[in-house]
């Protein structure tokens, strides 16, 4: 009977040729499944990407045990709730599967969230997609968790709009001579295409957020969003029709904002959030009037996010 050998283990059984500790070890971009719950009655499944890591803090050891990190992240992410137990588990088991060579881990996954979307008037449905990216990290016993959070909105630019209400101001004062204007009159030339004056300019918009949460919160991201469209008010939409275009107009008619009228208004919304400890955001407005951007950065703490 043939006697089967075990095979070579050279991380756990050779020396490091410099002994030196390393911060993180690990592995990238590894396909995962995951579970996650959109609101108290739904879950998603959605493709992930994940990257995994240890920190090397026994300066001898050769390397670490890479496919003990693999297997820990299936045992515990794979095709399951992703959620703060299920993160703290997996970190745990992360350090301990290196017998006793690694102190920390660290989790990263980046996924597209998608989401459907009522229209604004026809009751017709689509979707949206938001890039997320959920950074956890397991430190002399203690837990972080960081969402990153990508929302699209439209903004329209305020001096624009109040420039091309003079204009109509003006246009109308030309047509229309005398102390009185019939309206029926007025109402005509509006809707011809004498009519059209001027328009304000309005652009593409993006709200990038990274919120660290508190020791026991791991609220739903579709209502992190909802929050944030709700506090800019003019969010992207999905299905449209004529119905939904022209409503989507008076809404931006409604929230005329430069970007740092849109930055107040997300920092009022972080702010008021009590599962968040730390905050930072940047706007930025995609200018159709310029070839350049007009942004806004702010943060909780004055630390490098």
């Amino acid at each position: 009977m043939q006697t089967i050998k075990p095979l070579p283990d050279v991380a756990a059984h050779h020396a490091a040729s410099h002994a030196l500790t390393l911060q993180w070890v690990g592995m990238e971009d590894i396909a995962l499944p995951l579970r996650l719950n959109v609101d108290d009655n739904q879950q998603l499944s959605i493709n992930a990407k994940a990257n995994l890591y240890v920190s090397l803090d026994n300066p001898d050891a050769k390397g670490i045990h890479m496919s003990r990190l693999y297997l820990q992240m299936n045992n515990h992410l794979a095709n399951r709730p992703l959620n703060r137990e299920s993160i703290a588990q997996l970190l745990s088991f992360m350090v301990e599967s290196q017998q006793g060579i690694s102190q920390g881990a660290r989790l990263q996954l980046q996924f597209e969230l998608l989401l459907q979307r009522n229209s604004l008037k026809s009751n017709e449905q689509g979707y949206q997609s938001y890039p997320c990216t959920l950074n956890a990290e397991h430190l002399e016993g203690r837990l972080d968790i960081t969402l990153a959070l990508t929302i699209p909105y439209s903004s329209t630019c305020p001096c624009s709009a109040s420039l091309s209400r003079q204009l109509y101001s003006e246009a109308i004062d030309q047509q229309f001579g005398g102390t009185a204007i019939d309206k029926e009159a007025l109402l005509r030339w509006l809707q011809s295409d004498a009519g059209s004056i001027a328009t304000p300019h309005s652009q593409r918009s993006y709200a990038y957020l990274k919120i660290q949460l508190n020791d026991h919160s791991f609220p739903p991201l579709s209502g992190l969003i909802a929050r944030f469209e709700a506090a800019l008010g003019t969010p992207v939409q999905a299905a449209v029709k004529r119905s939904d275009e022209q409503e989507f107009a008076r809404l931006n008619a409604e929230n005329l904002m430069f970007c740092e009228d849109a930055a107040r208004r997300i920092k009022q919304s972080l702010e008021a959030l009590d599962e968040i400890t730390n905050y930072w955001f940047k706007v930025e407005h995609q200018e159709s009037l310029h070839a350049h951007n007009a942004v806004v950065i702010d943060q909780k703490y004055t630390q490098d996010n």
